[in-house]
């Protein structure tokens, strides 16, 4: 499928030394996927960048999506609507908006056209019925999953994933699943793929992640391991939240306590706790996500 809009592509691994690594034989490197661009980075332009073509494919001019006040996936595309000239509309859960709210604001300096339903309707979402009416609503309108999950999304992931040198173990956070199934169906069988999932009572996510990427079914070289929400998605405790600022200054790593920042403490607990075989290569995968620490500083929460 030819890309009619891009970006650089280029992210670097960065290289983690320390006391802890050293004495437990393990190499750590992070996929800076967080630079792949200054707004629209990490796993959102990864899922963004196959849907924006199939959506040229299909002839359409607008870009619909849906999301959260503070969702990473809101802004992202509404950069991405300003970067490449489309038009872009976000069905956002209400149902009042707070337009101060720092993604919101960002949405809609980029041109994005906000429309707040209250609750009930958001959970439509997903429905068929509901879809058809808003594509009959918005007729040249090119719809987009919440989180930007779908076989398009998936591409993208695979691409990075197809993209890294040797590893034995390969690590991102999970939401809605979609970046570790896109990621399963682009890695060696001697890899092995830990998500960590971000919200409660993840359980569920197995089945989506096998719905999305038929190696998932097949492949036993994966696991989704539920036990690090640290209280559930959008929250965290005082600890992660010192983690992510004693990585920021020791190895300049910036990170956010919703994602990226759980996933590497996760990933932290695993290696104290011996989980990795001594000699272990790991890479673990910054999906950016970075914008959220605005919204976590308006509401007071950092």
């Amino acid at each position: 499928m030819p890309i009619p809009f891009n970006i650089n592509e280029h992210s670097y691994l960065q290289p983690i030394s320390n006391k802890l690594l050293a004495e437990k034989n393990i190499t750590l490197n992070i996929k800076r996927d967080d630079l792949l661009h200054p707004v629209i980075s990490g796993n959102k332009w990864r899922k963004l960048k196959y849907n924006l073509a199939r959506m040229q494919q299909q002839g359409k001019t607008e870009l619909l999506t849906f999301g959260g006040a503070f969702s990473n996936h809101i802004h992202a595309c509404a950069a991405a609507g300003k970067e490449f000239n489309l038009v872009t509309h976000a069905i956002v859960r209400g149902p009042d908006l707070d337009l101060n709210n720092p993604t919101l604001k960002f949405a809609k300096q980029c041109g994005m056209q906000l429309h707040a339903v209250n609750r009930l309707e958001y959970r439509q979402r997903n429905d068929k019925a509901y879809l058809s009416a808003l594509q009959a609503r918005f007729p040249n309108a090119y719809i987009l999953p919440e989180g930007g999950t779908n076989e398009f999304a998936l591409e993208g992931c695979k691409e990075l994933a197809q993209s890294l040198p040797e590893h034995d173990y390969l690590i991102c956070p999970t939401g809605s699943g979609g970046t570790l199934a896109g990621l399963i169906e682009g890695s060696s069988n001697k890899s092995t793929l830990l998500g960590i999932a971000v919200l409660k009572q993840a359980d569920y996510l197995r089945d989506e992640i096998r719905a999305l990427s038929p190696r998932a079914k097949s492949q036993n070289n994966w696991q989704l391991l539920t036990q690090f929400h640290d209280g559930g998605y959008g929250r965290f405790t005082s600890e992660l939240w010192q983690f992510c600022q004693y990585m920021l200054q020791q190895y300049q790593l910036p990170l956010e306590p919703i994602y990226s920042g759980k996933m590497m403490y996760a990933l932290w607990q695993l290696i104290n706790n011996d989980y990795f075989p001594s000699g272990s290569k790991i890479i673990a995968i910054h999906t950016g996500g970075l914008q959220g620490l605005d919204g976590l500083k308006y509401r007071g929460l950092v």
